[in-house]
């Protein structure tokens, strides 16, 4: 089963200073979750990059977190996934960070059931 959410937050990411979540997707696996999520942020390099994103419960407690560990100067947006095999909520949100100012205010909710 695959559920997905997708914004149209691509032309608005690049003056953001944080990164954008600009679409998520979530399927049940035999073994959990795998998300596969995708960002936009204006990287300009080693000094300033999206260099993660997590999924958290409703009250903001990560659930799991994808490092990113290099920037993204010439693939805008990118999309990287991660698979959590621990019991989740039937909600879960995903938020973006960089290197520089952070967590994005900015959470997508996914339905998960």
């Amino acid at each position: 089963m695959k559920f997905a959410c997708v914004f149209a937050l691509v032309g608005t990411a690049a003056m953001a200073e944080t990164p954008q979540t600009v679409a998520a997707t979530a399927t049940q696996t035999g073994g959990g979750w795998r998300f596969d999520v995708t960002v936009a942020h204006p990287d300009t390099g080693w000094d300033h990059y999206a260099d993660g994103w997590a999924v958290e419960d409703a009250a903001g407690n990560a659930l799991g977190l994808r490092v990113l560990v290099h920037p993204h100067v010439t693939e805008q947006p990118f999309t990287r996934s991660m698979t959590i095999t621990a019991d989740l909520p039937d909600v879960v949100y995903i938020r973006s960070r960089c290197n520089v100012d952070g967590w994005s205010d900015t959470r997508v909710e996914v339905t998960l059931r």
